[in-house]
Formats: structure tokens, sequence, C-alpha cells
């Protein structure tokens, strides 16, 4: 399970730092940054710049998303922002608005 889990119908305002895997099924308005995984749950609505070492959308993403590993947007994902990665996938069914940079 998770290092750090924003659970569903919990809001918060302000930024989010952790060396653990965090997972979001809230709602999260600032900045979050992980040493770790990153994972927006569906249903989940983030409004802030994210990074970690791998970030998985699958709730709505407003904001740039940063991973030296890889960024995936999964079905009924969507992100609005840039993306920074070595790798991006986006599935069938995603939504993705900005621009890609692979050169991590």
């Amino acid at each position: 399970m998770a290092g750090t889990v924003i659970g569903e119908g919990l809001s918060i305002e302000g930024d989010v730092s952790s060396d653990e895997e965090v997972v979001v099924q809230g709602n999260l308005r600032g900045k979050l940054t992980s040493s770790d995984a990153v994972s927006i749950g569906p249903g989940s609505v983030v409004q802030a710049d994210v990074a970690g070492q791998s970030v998985s959308i699958a709730g709505q993403v407003t904001g740039d998303v940063t991973a030296p590993e890889r960024v995936d947007i999964q079905a009924g994902g969507r992100l609005v922002g840039d993306v920074k990665a070595a790798r991006f996938t986006i599935a069938d069914g995603a939504s993705f608005k900005g621009a890609v940079d692979m050169e991590v």
C-alpha cells in the first residue's frame, strides 16, 4: 500500500511532499512532490505541479508533471499541463493538452 494517501472526500490546499509513494484519491491544490511514485486516482482533482519518480494519472490534473522514469495517463485520466519525462504514455480514452519534453 502507499506511504501517503490523500483519501476520497479529503481536500488539501498547499504543498505536499513525501519520501514515499503518494496516492491521491481526493482533491489537491498547490504542489505535490515525491521521491517515489505518485498515483492520481479516478475521480480525484489535482490543481498542482506534480513531481515524482513515476506518475500515473487516472483522475484530473491541471499543472506541469515531471518524472525521471515515466508518466502514464490512464483511460479516463485528464492532464492539462506540460510533461517532462523519459517515457510518456496516453491510454485510449485519456485526454492530454500540453507540451512534452522527453529529454530528462
